[in-house]
């Protein structure tokens, strides 16, 4: 029996992000949005009849140019993306990032400020569907970019100078903001620094430096 990738359970309750992100788009994103990729992530994988592939999404990322099925890339990219979406965001989220991320993060932009505006600006520039990252290149220094669809950093089809380790991302399609926000993108993303969980961003940059 072929693996089955599954929709992993969210950390808190689909109100927990109010008054940042309203519990109907948490549902919808959660049970709607990443359960289709899920489930087309399977399918594809089915209706090609592959049955050696990495169970680990962040291997499987960094290979996706080995599989032609391009339902494949953008269903394990919503799968990946927003596991690690749901990851990094917590109603007891928001503040300043602080120890070796802080310290990594002035270095490279000069400030926390700046790099928020920096990330910012890759969120809003982002021309329709996408995300914005800030990821650990494969020298170990800090950038932030953007993708379109669902391609992230991992992603072996994507440019050599977007490549690397996501730390932080943000889900500029309108699925995860337009409820609450219509076409305001801007206060969505201003929110969503309300409830960026640090310590898990802190995290997933120690883990990113010791591979």
């Amino acid at each position: 029996m072929m693996y089955k990738f599954e929709l992993p359970s969210l950390p808190y309750a689909y109100d927990a992000l109010i008054p940042w992100v309203d519990a109907k788009t948490m549902e919808i994103h959660h049970t709607k949005h990443h359960q289709a990729y899920v489930n087309k992530l399977n399918q594809a994988l089915e209706d090609e009849g592959i049955k050696k592939y990495p169970k680990d999404l962040a291997d499987f990322s960094s290979q996706i140019g080995s599989y032609q099925h391009m339902g494949m890339r953008n269903n394990l990219g919503g799968h990946y993306n927003h596991t690690l979406f749901w990851g990094i965001i917590s109603p007891k989220g928001g503040g300043e990032p602080s120890g070796e991320l802080a310290k990594s993060i002035k270095a490279v932009f000069g400030s926390v400020d700046n790099f928020r505006k920096e990330f910012t600006q890759k969120a809003l520039g982002q021309f329709g569907s996408g995300w914005a990252w800030l990821a650990v290149n494969k020298a170990g220094k800090l950038f932030v970019t953007s993708t379109p669809n669902q391609d992230n950093p991992l992603m072996d089809v994507i440019e050599e100078e977007k490549r690397g380790i996501p730390l932080l991302g943000l889900d500029v399609w309108e699925h995860a903001y337009y409820l609450k926000y219509q076409n305001r993108r801007p206060e969505y993303v201003d929110a969503f620094w309300k409830v960026v969980n640090w310590n898990a961003v802190a995290d997933h940059y120690t883990k990113a430096l010791e591979k």
